[in-house]
């Protein structure tokens, strides 16, 4: 595998909203540890890190990003709203939005939107994002948007214990893909929603992951701390959380878990 070229990367950036100014390592423990201490250094809005592989590679709820090198991508942003914590968790949503759309130029129509953090194509798990928050009071300090992609990886590749639930961009586009064209569509489409997002409000940003959702209108199951819930999708809410109908015809907002779609049942009456 090829490693990406910083400096070209830094070229092409020269000047952008997001990837302005570019921190690259050969390997890292994770690049979103890193530039939360860079959010806390004062680090611009619109740094990117990029790593060829990571150590700690950190997903959701604690868990480890599969992280090889030289094949994926593994980068993270430093944003500075000017917005409270709830415009800030809307930006998970945008990065959702910005990430499917991008995987979708390589793979047209075939990235899907899995609430709360995944990308999927064919069901499978294609990306994953995590953002983490900085508050000084009521107000945002930064929001740090990590995103790993599966980019050049074969099947026979990934961990025996991930290889039915994950995939990679290649493996569904039938040919290599190049990571720094990559690299600047995700940044460009990411600056894109993000402005549209801080600009104009959630309305848009909403409405494009509702129709780019695995989950709307199916039938799911959310489980969190051990205690599960289960309904249909039918919305997002104000901060991101998923909207549930259950089967007494409530709605329920849940803002964490792991969920999984189920097999459909007649359960569910039209909601008001």
């Amino acid at each position: 595998m090829t490693s990406l070229n910083a400096e070209s990367l830094r070229k092409q950036l020269a000047g952008k909203m997001i990837g302005h100014r570019l921190y690259y390592y050969d390997e890292i423990g994770s690049t979103n540890d890193e530039a939360f201490r860079l959010g806390e250094e004062g680090a611009p809005e619109g740094t990117v890190l990029i790593a060829e592989s990571q150590t700690s590679g950190k997903g959701r709820m604690q868990r480890v990003w599969y992280s090889p090198a030289g094949a994926n991508i593994y980068t993270s942003m430093i944003l500075r709203p000017l917005a409270g914590r709830m415009q800030a968790t809307q930006i998970p949503i945008a990065a959702g939005v910005a990430a499917a759309e991008t995987l979708n130029e390589f793979c047209p129509g075939k990235a899907w939107i899995k609430w709360p953090n995944d990308v999927l194509i064919g069901g499978k798990k294609v990306c994953g994002i995590l953002a983490q928050m900085k508050m000084s009071g009521q107000a945002v300090d930064f929001v740090v948007v990590g995103i790993g992609i599966n980019v050049n990886l074969a099947r026979e590749q990934f961990p025996q214990d991930i290889q039915e639930i994950a995939t990679a961009l290649a493996i569904e586009a039938g040919r290599e893909i190049s990571r720094p064209e990559l690299i600047i569509r995700l940044y460009e489409n990411m600056t894109k929603w993000y402005r549209e997002l801080i600009q104009n409000g959630f309305a848009s940003v909403r409405e494009r992951w509702l129709n780019r959702s695995e989950m709307i209108d199916k039938t799911v199951s959310i489980v969190f701390h051990n205690e599960a819930v289960s309904g249909k999708a039918v919305g997002l809410d104000e901060d991101g959380s998923l909207i549930l109908l259950t089967a007494n015809n409530q709605k329920m907002s849940v803002s964490a878990g792991d969920a999984t779609i189920l097999k459909e049942v007649n359960t569910y009456a039209a909601g008001n």
